[in-house]
């Protein structure tokens, strides 16, 4: 994993630490209550190493029992690698990078399901696998407006009443020709390549 920007977000433990401060502020406590069975002494140096890469920035210090405490907030080094970057990692990187992204998920389901107070139905938890034909310009067109509606609902930030949703895409081209022989009406042919999208905790059940 060559790219410098690759190395600073893709590293299984910042990548957790960026996964928990995701649309919101959090202190040291905060991310060390996430992360309980991570050292402090560990957590600190990679907190550190995020914000000597940029991509965590510090937004508020306050005096606590004669130490300061920072509050911290994503910056934008921490946007999500683009299709240059992407294009130099190897399968072996993004084996490990999505290893870790799917536990830091599992582990986000696991402590919102453990809470006594979830209630799944009223609260919009759930998860849902499409299939999607496109070619590549569909594709793009599509994306572009999934980004659009969601960079609205994430610019509105915290606010009364409001309540930090994680929305968690995944998606993956089957392997094989780009066009089948015929899709069945399933919209699932053999040899076919479809395009998944996986959402965990939408804000709704209903479907994106």
């Amino acid at each position: 994993m060559g790219d410098d920007r690759a190395d600073l977000l893709l590293h299984p433990l910042r990548l957790r630490i960026l996964q928990a401060a995701a649309g919101r502020d959090v202190t040291t406590a905060d991310l060390a209550a996430a992360l309980p069975e991570v050292a402090t002494a560990t957590l600190y140096r990679h907190v550190r190493r995020l914000l000597d890469g940029g991509a965590l920035q510090v937004v508020a210090e306050r005096p606590v029992r004669g130490t300061v405490e920072r509050t911290y907030r994503l910056a934008a080094a921490a946007s999500p690698l683009t299709a240059d970057e992407i294009a130099d990692l190897s399968p072996d990187d993004h084996r490990a990078a999505f290893t870790t992204f799917a536990a830091g998920l599992l582990r986000a389901v696991t402590d919102y399901l453990d809470d006594p107070a979830a209630d799944p139905a009223h609260d919009g938890f759930g998860y849902r696998h499409l299939a999607l034909w496109a070619d590549d310009a569909e594709f793009e067109a599509f994306a572009a407006d999934l980004r659009a509606v969601v960079l609205r609902a994430v610019e509105r930030g915290p606010g009364p009443g409001r309540r930090r949703r994680t929305l968690t895409t995944v998606v993956v081209p089957d392997p094989g020709p780009t066009t089948p022989a015929r899709p069945d009406r399933h919209g699932a042919g053999p040899g076919n390549r479809t395009t998944h999208v996986d959402a965990a905790q939408r804000a709704g059940t209903r479907g994106l």
